[in-house]
């Protein structure tokens, strides 16, 4: 038996419709929340997580924008997604950086016990969070088919969305939904 993975990268209030939210990422909301009922397989999250000492971190004095503090409704899942991830029970991944280390030793951990198929990832910030975990997880698991649903996803802007898109196909991520 192998499983299938859906990995939805920081679907969370402030990227989506708050601090840092964008038209696009408002955009893929409805096509991820489908893509997550319909998923036939494990469906995992990531939370982007910052503390109070966000802008003495370098990413806060690169990014001087203060957003997901943790406990904040900007750090919370959308409310859509959250409904879908408490009626599925899924996991979360709490992240202080783009990528999630964590994410990643627990699928390999899991590929140990039951190989993976594919694993999936939708969400935001294309340019950003998805690229780091799906370089990180191709790094981690490099057999496994690592997708990534363009049409489920929204960069900073449309241009770095394509480009995040272009660099990951050279890295042998497929790249799937494009239009």
């Amino acid at each position: 038996m192998m499983a299938k993975v859906l990995v939805v990268i920081d679907m969370q209030n402030d990227f989506v419709s708050g601090v840092l939210g964008t038209p696009e990422a408002q955009a893929v909301l409805p096509r991820v929340s489908e893509k997550i009922k319909t998923y036939p397989g494990t469906v995992l999250y990531t939370r982007d997580t910052h503390r109070a000492d966000y802008a003495q971190t370098q990413e806060g004095r690169l990014l001087p924008v203060p957003h997901c503090l943790a406990g904040n409704e900007g750090w919370a899942l959308c409310p859509e997604i959250e409904a879908l991830r408490r009626e599925m029970n899924g996991g979360v991944f709490d992240k202080p950086t783009f990528g999630s280390l964590e994410l990643a030793d627990h699928l390999a951990h899991v590929n140990n016990i039951v190989p993976i198929e594919q694993l999936e990832l939708v969400g935001v910030c294309t340019d950003i969070c998805v690229i780091s975990n799906a370089l990180l997880l191709k790094a981690v698991l490099p057999e496994v088919p690592i997708v990534v649903d363009a049409s489920c996803c929204a960069g900073v802007t449309p241009a770095a969305h394509q480009t995040a898109l272009s660099a990951m196909a050279a890295c042998q991520i497929i790249i799937t939904g494009q239009e």
